[in-house]
């Protein structure tokens, strides 16, 4: 799971560059930080692959 699949990673018109949107605060950052780029354990990710998300209704 990375950044660049994360329904909080939206992009920024006026700033022409991406950000994440999810409420992050100090010790979120922090903990990220300290985890060496493993975004896997950001509590925050959200996949961005509708399919994905609703994939249990096809059943």
């Amino acid at each position: 799971m990375d950044c660049d699949n994360c329904n909080n990673f939206v992009w920024d018109e006026d700033e022409q560059e991406y950000y994440c949107t999810a409420d992050l605060d100090e010790d979120d950052v922090a903990r990220l930080m300290q985890e060496d780029g493993r975004r896997s354990q950001c509590p925050f990710w959200e996949s961005d692959n509708e399919y994905e998300v609703v994939r249990h209704q096809a059943f």
